[in-house]
């Protein structure tokens, strides 16, 4: 099978990481990428999962700004303070 080179850009400290872990587990960041791209490949699919903060969800940001306009234009809403016992 013919070899193809691959390059893209990494954080340094991310590179060096990756690269003990990898020694660690007795491989070379090759054959890690490697073995990726084969997983990838055979289950046409990322084989972990991947999941961004909802926090950021588009529902939520557009409440965020709204509670922002309201309290801009003085609509404000006060809440006592909710003691909590330890």
């Amino acid at each position: 099978m013919a070899q193809t080179m691959v390059n893209f850009r990494m954080d340094a400290d991310l590179k060096r990481s990756m690269e003990e872990v990898c020694s660690d587990m007795g491989l070379s960041m090759t054959t890690a990428f490697t073995i990726f791209a084969k997983k990838v490949s055979r289950e046409k699919k990322i084989p972990f999962e991947i999941s961004a903060d909802p926090f950021y969800e588009e529902k939520n940001m557009a409440r965020i700004m709204r509670a922002i306009d309201n309290l801009n234009a003085g609509k404000g809403v006060e809440h006592d303070i909710i003691e909590v016992d330890e």
